[in-house]
């Protein structure tokens, strides 16, 4: 560990002020790097093919992580100088830096694969992330990322997902919604949910390679790309209830489709 007693230190350039808009990877200016945040996501950080450029972190918290294999710098400092640095306090007591390797194509995440989600205008980050951790948990084998999607590695969204966007292979897929046409000639069937489905998904037929396509959290899925898939399905609910959240409906759709495999 590399102590910091100083708030001013230029080796924690990268970590100052996060909360600002240029830290963002997906905004012009930013400077392209992923962050995690507490033990949990960091330790899965390390785990991952993420190249680690850096943590920074108050010793109780770096001690509980594999800090020997890091193979680069690990800033130890107190509570008070890490607020001071990245802007606000935080609670979960360690940061990691990553430099993003290039995103794998459509067909390597489809390779091998049986249960896929494909996102379409899915803007928000903590849906985005909270959407990766159901993934992970039941059993989907890859992420797509149509048109209109957040970056799945902003930092709110690793944070949420508690590291598993990490984990999870994803990429995008375009042209959009044109694009599907490369799902059904790898053999899975496209399976829209939308509150507008003709077909219970308790009811579906569920085949050996099923891809899940999620909506926006406002208007849902476009015309377009409930067009281009096999079926529309929906959850059914209450009368009084017209819809889910995204990232609810896909632990649902995930859920029933991990019960067939």
């Amino acid at each position: 560990m590399l102590e910091v007693t100083d708030p001013d230190d230029p080796r924690l350039d990268e970590y100052r002020f996060l909360r600002t808009a240029d830290r963002r990877p997906d905004r012009p200016g930013g400077l392209g790097l992923v962050i995690a945040e507490g033990v949990v996501a960091v330790g899965r950080m390390l785990a991952s093919h993420y190249p680690v450029r850096s943590m920074l972190g108050v010793r109780p918290k770096l001690e509980r992580l594999p800090i020997e294999d890091v193979g680069a710098p690990v800033y130890v400092t107190t509570a008070e100088i890490m607020a001071e640095v990245i802007g606000f306090h935080l609670n979960r007591g360690v940061l990691a830096m990553a430099g993003r390797p290039e995103p794998p194509s459509a067909v390597d995440v489809i390779a091998g694969a049986r249960r896929l989600a494909v996102l379409e205008g899915v803007g928000d980050h903590e849906n985005l992330g909270a959407l990766f951790r159901n993934a992970a948990a039941l059993g989907v084998d890859g992420v797509l990322l149509g048109a209109g999607c957040a970056d799945p590695l902003y930092r709110r969204s690793v944070r949420v997902s508690m590291g598993h966007v990490l984990a999870v292979p994803f990429t995008t897929l375009t042209p959009w919604p044109d694009g599907l046409k490369l799902l059904r000639d790898n053999g899975f069937s496209v399976m829209a949910l939308t509150p507008a489905g003709t077909v219970e998904l308790s009811s579906v037929s569920v085949p050996a390679k099923a891809a899940v396509l999620l909506g926006s959290e406002g208007p849902g899925l476009t015309p377009e790309a409930v067009a281009a898939s096999d079926v529309a399905v929906r959850i059914p609910m209450s009368s009084d209830v017209d819809s889910l959240n995204v990232a609810t409906a896909g632990a649902v759709a995930f859920y029933a489709l991990s019960a067939t495999r």
